[in-house]
């Protein structure tokens, strides 16, 4: 189904900010609400947050003026009619719901999804009253919508798998990560942060501490901006009390609202923020804040609720904290982790230790984390690499699960294709800067040596596979990400894909194939361009040149998959391909021929005004990696493909050996223009 119209029923902070978004990612919405003024109201919220988008230069007013025109304003429910995903975002009353989506399910044409973001009710439950239960689903969004990256994605008890699907299309259209949940109370991630807010009351009411000491000791432990009491009065307490309700009503009594709260609730007031901060009640207030988080999140892993990954992701992306519940019990250990459960079930008997964390203590081993998934549909092998909390971003255990799951898909008769794709907004956006630093540092080199041979050894196997291999961009393909790209026989771009090599303006060069698979699918002077500049191209451009070979829409991207692996012939890339090329890389491949490309690295000679914006460009990168690269791709070019990487991967520790390495890559840490030395 094509997705091309979208309504949101309800004008308040939630529904313009999720019109908002979807207009500011090209799409049709129509927004609609009972009155006018509140048609207004929330039209008015968006232009106010556009602006902000102004002065903080995020957009520009030619591009808030087209996302204006894509919104929609009406209190003509009729105009919903031909949409292709209606999302309900009113207030949270259960029989306002039902008569909406009755109502709804009269007029809409047979093919509309019905989506609600209700945080409160099931899914299930809403769907009833509608006859298309399997085209029912729950898309529940964060504040704010149109900044916020997470979307819970629930299905109902009949909610069909094409929903499902279509909803998560929807969701990376949108530039959402969505995480998959179970419809039940709380869903994801208000059941264990509406109890960490809850919970902070309590260590108020019981005077373990005052405010000012609980929201600082909070920030600490969660490495998060602001504390319980202040997100509180910023979001509203009312909100705050609703939820605990909500959840205590259905799930008992330790998630019910503590006196403390409710008192707050009842005085239409915002918590007083006064008082000194008092450092000696920090143990307890650590404690119980992650005790909390700790029982309730495995609490939910183990109803099935969601997997610990998306639980982790919950907290990072919707929530902004440093690390998820999972990862913060690896750090303090999981038998201190175990400890600061079972000491909160003492003092709350009607909860019990989960039995996934006591066989965790018994097996004194730390959670291990999949950060690679192997689904297969209809005989086609689908590979996510899926850490989009960090752009997907490779180090050695996603390398490792990569080669773990396509040696599966590889090897198993019935798969006659294998996808590769990127959760979230990007394939993948390089490898993980962290992982090269800490080696540097460690003086550590021969271990980032050894990661990247493992790494050769796996974009080889996915290079010699026998059936075809696909690489879907849908976002972000850079470094690391565009080699495990080209490593497929094919790569199918939408429109929000994009591919290039950064590595020389970060002090190192591609290693991981890059400037071999590169040379021999575009030749040599166009893959120097693109490694010496970092020129990052949008997927028209890459295929204007035969780096990609298909560009589509994100709704039309499956569908052209299928047609390749079942009916088509593939040829496996293996040369460079003729193409008529456009008139400005026609230009380029003149400047980096053998002849010119002199010129170019040096910024002499004759240049016009192409010539010396590149030559411009060049000159702020890394002269060693530039140097290096393009020995590099003179060498291997005459070569076979496994002699040419050999030559790459034989450099690879000079160039982390030099300054400028660690300068450019730290440069990415501290978010600043690198200054190097050629050193």
């Amino acid at each position: 189904m094509k997705i091309q119209k979208i309504g949101v029923i309800g004008a308040g902070n939630m529904g313009s900010g999720i019109a908002q978004k979807i207009a500011q990612e090209g799409i049709h919405v129509v927004m609609v609400d009972v009155d006018e003024k509140f048609v207004q109201n929330g039209l008015n919220s968006i232009k106010k947050t556009l602006s902000e988008a102004i002065e903080r230069k995020i957009l520009t007013e030619e591009q808030t003026k087209d996302i204006l025109n894509l919104v929609t304003g009406t209190t003509n429910k009729d105009e919903l009619k031909d949409a292709d995903i209606i999302i309900e975002a009113v207030f949270e009353d259960l029989d306002v719901k039902k008569d909406l989506f009755k109502y709804l399910d009269s007029v809409c044409k047979d093919s509309t999804i019905f989506a609600s973001n209700t945080s409160s009710f099931s899914i299930a439950e809403l769907a009833k009253v509608v006859k298309r239960q399997e085209k029912f689903i729950g898309l529940h969004f964060f504040y704010h919508p149109a900044k916020n990256r997470l979307l819970e994605i629930i299905p109902g008890e009949k909610t069909s798998k094409n929903t499902i699907s279509l909803a998560e299309v929807f969701s990376k259209m949108i530039g959402k990560t969505g995480i998959n949940a179970l419809d039940a109370p709380g869903f994801v991630v208000n059941r264990f942060f509406v109890p960490w807010l809850n919970e902070s009351t309590r260590l108020l009411e019981e005077e373990v501490a005052n405010i000012p000491t609980i929201d600082e000791i909070a920030k600490k432990v969660f490495k998060i901006p602001i504390g319980p009491f202040e997100l509180m009065n910023l979001t509203g307490v009312p909100i705050a009390y609703h939820s605990t309700i909500s959840l205590g009503e259905k799930l008992g009594d330790f998630y019910k609202p503590s006196n403390c709260l409710r008192q707050q609730f009842e005085k239409k007031e915002q918590w007083d923020m006064s008082g000194e901060i008092e450092p000696s009640k920090a143990a307890e207030i650590e404690e119980r804040l992650l005790g909390t988080v700790f029982l309730v999140a495995c609490d939910i892993a183990e109803e099935s609720i969601s997997k610990i990954e998306d639980i982790d992701r919950g907290a990072k992306i919707g929530l902004r904290w440093r690390s998820g519940p999972f990862e913060l019990m690896n750090r303090y250990g999981i038998k201190r982790s175990y400890e600061i459960v079972t000491k909160l079930v003492d003092k709350y008997p009607m909860m019990k230790t989960p039995s996934i964390l006591k066989a965790q203590y018994e097996n004194k081993k730390p959670w291990s984390f999949s950060y690679v998934d192997l689904k297969i549909v209809e005989n086609i092998a689908r590979i996510l690499i899926n850490r989009p909390e960090a752009m997907n971003s490779i180090n050695e255990e996603v390398i490792s699960q990569l080669d773990e799951k396509f040696t599966e898909a590889n090897s198993n008769p019935k798969v006659k294709g294998i996808v590769l794709e990127g959760a979230g907004k990007a394939f993948v956006a390089g490898a993980d800067i962290q992982y090269f630093i800490k080696k540097i540092e460690q003086n550590k080199i021969d271990d980032i040596y050894n990661f990247t041979r493992y790494g050769h050894s796996v974009l080889n196997k996915i290079d010699a596979s026998n059936k075809p291999v696909i690489a879907k961009l849908d976002g972000l393909a850079l470094g690391g990400g565009a080699e495990i790209a080209l490593s497929a026989d094919i790569i199918i771009a939408t429109d929000k894909g994009s591919i290039g090599f950064p590595e020389t303006g970060i002090g190192i060069y591609p290693g991981l194939g890059g400037t071999q698979r590169t040379t021999r699918y575009i030749g040599k002077e166009l893959a120097k361009y693109l490694i010496f500049t970092g020129k990052i191209l949008d997927a028209k451009s890459a295929a204007s040149i035969g780096l990609i070979e298909h560009v589509v829409t994100q709704d039309e991207i499956d569908r052209k998959i299928i047609e390749i692996i079942t009916k088509g012939k593939m040829i496996k890339k293996s040369i460079k391909k003729e193409i008529e090329l456009p008139e400005f890389f026609q230009k380029v491949k003149k400047y980096f021929s053998d002849e010119n490309i002199e010129y170019v690295l040096s910024g002499k000679g004759e240049l016009n005004e192409i010539g010396q914006k590149i030559s411009k460009t060049i000159s702020y990168k890394a002269p060693i990696a530039i140097k290096l690269a393009n020995k590099i791709i003179d060498e291997g070019s005459s070569l076979e493909l496994k002699d040419g990487l050999e030559i790459e991967l034989n450099h690879l520790s000079e160039i982390f050996s030099t300054k400028d390495a660690i300068e450019g890559l730290n440069s990415i840490i501290k978010r600043q223009r690198p200054s190097f030395k050629g050193e």
